[in-house]
């Protein structure tokens, strides 16, 4: 296991994080969770008290398995507070439910809109004072937001560290992931396994246009490779869901010339699949006058159309008008053809008749994330 310093916190956590959104089914499957975990050298667990029983179950563990209190990192996540009141009983309450006196880390869960943003700043004394209690000992903050909104609330100088989507897959935040190590924050990549493409299920032509190694693999290189990033996720719920990516633990060399190769490889398919009707992610045609998320909704056809990615590009489509601001836009059907964003297109795409086809590839059940 290699360990990298998580930013101004000056923690040194290991290159693979638990986490334990899905460890929410019972006491014993977390304590088994945790126990291999530490044994394979992780440091660093995160929760959150909106997921379920897991703070519990993690407390729990820890006590029963008698991990020595330096030896883990404990990460766990409050919603943006309404009012500073609010702050002390939910700090109180996570550390009565992991049975601990104090957290290394606290994220405000979800700075996802500009609203948020301004909650934060509302109880930014209150925080500040559970930081100087103690009870906290370092401060970050997670979210699903657009650029623009993370890029603000890194600047802001409040926060030690982000927890933030950037993969192979999705690339656009990656001016957050610079910005954030320009400040010195630690980074923490949320889900690159699901989130980043459903890849512990891949498809038989991702598989191929990846061998020799696997999608899960090769994302994790990727990722692992950036000296700007701390740590990933591994959002396991039994032992051996640790397996694959804990055997790149030791691996955080630059990329080899083979594994670029293959990065170029999935690009160059994208490019001969697509041809003149790939979505760069430029982001120019939004706003949208009736709400659609164009580019994630074309991201999506991009991945289905390139690699089958169609399950993946389903499970995250259904996400739309479903999941609030956790994953905001309006479905690719909701066009009206008006034309606003045909002229801001550097590529000239016919935009409405792309989001009409994406919804017919991906449309299918609503969905929920999987906390909710």
């Amino acid at each position: 296991m290699q360990y990298r310093r998580f930013g101004k916190t000056d923690l040194f956590l290991s290159v693979f994080s638990l986490g334990t959104m899905r460890c929410v089914t019972s006491a014993e499957a977390t304590r088994a969770t945790v126990e291999a975990a530490i044994a394979a050298g992780v440091n660093h667990i995160e929760t959150a008290s909106s997921y379920g029983d897991s703070e519990c179950y993690v407390g729990s563990a820890l006590k029963s398995l008698g991990i020595p209190r330096q030896q883990v990192y404990i990460t766990t996540k409050i919603p943006p507070p309404t009012q500073a009141a609010t702050v002390s009983q939910q700090i109180d309450r996570s550390l009565s439910r992991l049975q601990l006196d104090y957290v290394d880390c606290l994220a405000i869960h979800g700075i996802n809109t500009w609203q948020h943003l301004a909650q934060v700043e509302g109880c930014l004394s209150t925080l500040q004072q559970a930081l100087a209690s103690g009870v906290i000992r370092h401060l970050g903050f997670s979210t699903h937001a657009s650029l623009d909104l993370i890029l603000t609330t890194i600047a802001t100088g409040w926060f030690e560290f982000v927890n933030l989507h950037y993969y192979y897959f999705f690339q656009r935040h990656e001016p957050a992931v610079q910005q954030a190590a320009r400040m010195d924050m630690g980074v923490f990549i949320i889900s690159p396994a699901d989130k980043g493409g459903l890849l512990h299920q891949p498809s038989t032509t991702l598989r191929q246009l990846c061998a020799p190694w696997s999608p899960l693999a090769l994302t994790y290189r990727f990722l692992l490779s950036d000296p700007r990033i701390t740590t990933l996720s591994v959002g396991a719920a039994t032992p051996a869901e640790l397996d694959e990516p804990l055997a790149l633990a030791d691996n955080t060399l630059p990329l080899t010339e083979a594994e670029q190769d293959s990065l170029k490889r999935l690009q160059n398919q994208q490019t001969q699949k697509l041809l003149t009707e790939e979505c760069s992610q430029c982001y120019a045609c939004l706003p949208c006058p009736e709400g659609i998320h164009i580019p994630e909704v074309l991201r999506l056809r991009n991945l289905s159309i390139a690699y089958d990615m169609t399950a993946y590009a389903q499970y995250r489509y259904s996400m739309f008008e479903n999941a609030g601001h956790w994953f905001p836009g309006n479905r690719g059907d909701r066009c009206t053809a008006c034309g606003d964003c045909l002229p801001r297109c550097p590529e000239s795409l016919n935009i409405p008749a792309l989001l009409q086809d994406a919804h017919q590839r991906l449309h299918g059940k609503p969905g929920r994330r999987l906390w909710e």
